[in-house]
């Protein structure tokens, strides 16, 4: 048997029916809107950062760097901890909301989440263009961050429980493609915005954030409930059988994913004076996705993607690039990670999660590897360095982005989304998505510095960790395409390691911890 991978036997006959109905499609969509959110935030950031009124204004001692003064070491010209702190500060809030929308997208539903998330969005957008001071900018920020703790928590579990089982993949996929469809509307945005007259385009690039925010907003008052979500809330199952076949399709026999649903339930209805976090954090049954909880989003943030995300048009600054070419840039790098992450999109159910994950490792180590060695060799403390040199560069970050995009990016949502049995789920999703924004917030706020003092041993650094975590993904992480998510508990009684951890299904039991009749 190849480490990690687990053969579920008999998979093929627990499938259950359903089409890609044109109800679940604009379902999807809308709550996909939380993720393009998300990434307009990001590409935002690093976008308005590299811009000269904005920094002008907000930064001036930054901007005195950036004006000429030779003093400055090339990588330390953005060391600033007042402008990583502008970026940060989302995910700090982000973090702080989470467990809060943990407990409301468990007891209330992921829609109100989602809506709760989209209002808060409204008002950080309205505030962050409105900014006078770093205050108001901070705050603007603060405010979209708490909209994240909420958007995050519960929009990849609206796709992962909305989702065909045969499809889960895609659709769950999309919620990474959302963001980076919202990434580079925010460097298409910067571009034009940074050369409007009078040096007010930054207002316009925080505030355009409203845009799919309302639509996020307005959408969760219409959208469906999740199947998963009613039956845990104890609602008729009758009107949940009703709204599957309207998921599913008319005329597809729903009746074993509503008894599937309703068995995942059941595994924890005689504990249900438990905290979910308690359980999940104390019951051997449920280490292994404790584990990837922590790990998966771990990992994720320290691939470095969030360094070139945050920092990309700051960082091609740095090799000597000018302001307007290097948002230009940032817009190629843009296409180069949606493009991706269709790929991923169309490959995720077909080759498999572990499959995409130890490729995509393999394409970014590789190039991070070699960025490093360029900057190492190229750039110094003062200067640039070649327009050749700069070209590699733009394209091995293309490179890193693409394999990203097509990996650890939509992978790093999809795999923690689908691997809880429900009645742990809300709450092993609010584990993922704080340990996200917790390390999000370190690098965030540690990059910039550490640009500085480690110059281009940054590269090597992250390097490291993208070694690391293919290896962990080869030896520790079973494949789980095409099984049903409410049988996913079945993969890690079946795994070379897991196995020895949560033990065998117990005799005694009509149903799998987490899953239907196994």
């Amino acid at each position: 048997m190849a480490v990690g991978v687990v053969a579920v036997e008999g998979q093929e006959d627990r499938q259950y029916g359903g089409r890609i109905t044109a109800f679940v499609v604009l379902s999807c969509m809308t709550a996909g809107m939380g993720g393009v959110i998300f990434g307009y935030d990001i590409g935002i950031a690093g976008g308005v950062s590299s811009m000269d009124p904005f920094l002008r204004k907000f930064f001036p001692d930054v901007h005195r760097r950036m004006a000429g003064d030779t003093r400055v070491s090339n990588y330390c010209k953005f060391d600033s901890q007042l402008l990583t702190a502008f970026t940060s500060s989302l995910y700090v809030a982000g973090l702080l909301t989470t467990f809060l929308a943990s407990r409301v997208t468990s007891g209330r539903g992921r829609r109100a989440s989602m809506f709760l998330g989209g209002a808060a969005f409204l008002a950080g957008a309205a505030v962050g263009g409105a900014s006078v001071n770093i205050y108001m900018v901070i705050l603007g920020r603060v405010l979209l961050g708490v909209g994240l703790g909420f958007a995050n928590q519960a929009v990849p579990l609206y796709l992962s429980e909305m989702a065909p089982a045969r499809l889960r993949g895609a659709f769950s996929n999309g919620f990474q493609l959302s963001v980076g469809v919202g990434a580079l509307a925010a460097n298409v945005i910067n571009f034009g915005t940074e050369k409007i007259a009078g040096g007010w385009g930054w207002r316009v690039s925080l505030a355009l954030a409203g845009v799919p925010a309302a639509l996020l907003t307005a959408g969760a008052v219409f959208l469906p409930e999740t199947p998963s979500s009613l039956v845990q809330q104890g609602k008729d199952q009758a009107d949940v059988a009703r709204l599957l076949q309207r998921i599913r399709g008319a005329g597809v026999d729903v009746d074993d994913e509503l008894d599937g649903i309703v068995a995942a339930n059941a595994a924890g209805a005689g504990e249900e004076e438990r905290d979910g976090l308690r359980r999940l954090l104390f019951e051997r049954r449920y280490r292994p996705q404790l584990v990837m909880a922590v790990a998966i989003p771990f990992f994720q943030q320290v691939t470095g993607i969030n360094a070139i995300a945050f920092y990309a048009p700051v960082l091609l600054r740095t090799i000597g690039m000018g302001e307007s070419a290097s948002l230009l840039s940032a817009v190629v790098t843009g296409v180069v990670g949606v493009g991706s992450t269709l790929a991923s999109m169309a490959a995720v159910d077909r080759f498999g999660r572990r499959t995409l994950f130890l490729a995509g490792g393999a394409q970014m180590l590789a190039a991070q590897v070699l960025i490093g060695a360029i900057m190492a060799a190229e750039l110094h403390d003062s200067g640039g360095v070649g327009k050749g040199w700069a070209g590699v560069l733009i394209l091995l970050i293309a490179v890193y982005v693409a394999g990203f995009g097509w990996s650890w990016g939509p992978l790093g949502w999809l795999v923690p989304s689908e691997i809880f049995p429900l009645e742990v789920r809300a709450a092993g999703q609010g584990v993922t998505v704080a340990v996200s924004f917790a390390f999000t917030v370190v690098v965030a706020q540690a990059f910039l510095s550490m640009l500085c003092h480690m110059r281009a041993g940054i590269f090597f650094f992250f390097a490291a960790w993208l070694a690391a975590m293919t290896a962990f993904v080869y030896l520790l992480l079973p494949e789980t395409k095409g099984v049903p998510i409410e049988q996913v508990a079945r993969v890690w009684r079946e795994h070379w390691f897991w196995s020895r951890v949560v033990g065998p299904e117990p005799d005694n039991a009509g149903v799998g911890a987490g899953g239907g009749k196994l």
